[in-house]
């Protein structure tokens, strides 16, 4: 485990509920400043605080973009860190887009995990966040396949292979 991993799962429930609180805060103004509605939801689970924006019609689907929902969740992460001086592992979800990029990411295993059937020796996937990684390697345990991560900071990727 990394440092960062020990850090937030010493987190308390408190600390976790501030972490989500103060994301919101940092949310809400971004989205008054982009002029977008949203409804948001905080929940603790699994050692995170999980930020939802729902509710904001179409324009708040723009923002659903995995890549833009990425970049701003790491702002968020930065402004928590900021305010509470400890490391953020919260994870943003805009507009159900999290639930999507699972989709995507399962599809992409199971396109891996069929070619390890059909006689791969391992397939390496495009490089993942370390979020993306860890639903990626649950499902890949799940499925009795093996996954390890190879490369070092964007360029960390899955190789899943026959189980050992």
């Amino acid at each position: 485990m990394t440092n960062a991993t020990n850090q937030t799962s010493a987190l308390s429930l408190e600390e976790l509920e501030a972490q989500g609180d103060h994301a919101a805060d940092y949310i809400e103004e971004f989205l008054d400043l982009a002029d977008l509605d949203g409804d948001l939801d905080l929940e603790v689970k699994n050692n995170r605080a999980y930020v939802s924006i729902n509710g904001g019609g179409a324009d708040l689907e723009k923002l659903a973009n995995p890549e833009v929902v990425q970049a701003l969740q790491e702002l968020t992460r930065l402004a928590v860190q900021r305010k509470t001086g400890d490391f953020s592992g919260l994870i943003l979800d805009v507009a159900g887009s999290r639930e999507a990029r699972e989709t995507e990411l399962r599809e992409l295993a199971d396109h891996a995990i069929a070619q390890v059937a059909a006689g791969k020796d391992e397939v390496a996937m495009d490089p993942l966040s370390s979020y993306e990684r860890k639903l990626v390697h649950d499902y890949v345990a799940e499925r009795g396949y093996h996954s390890e991560s190879h490369g070092e900071g964007r360029g960390r990727r899955l190789v899943i292979s026959a189980a050992a």
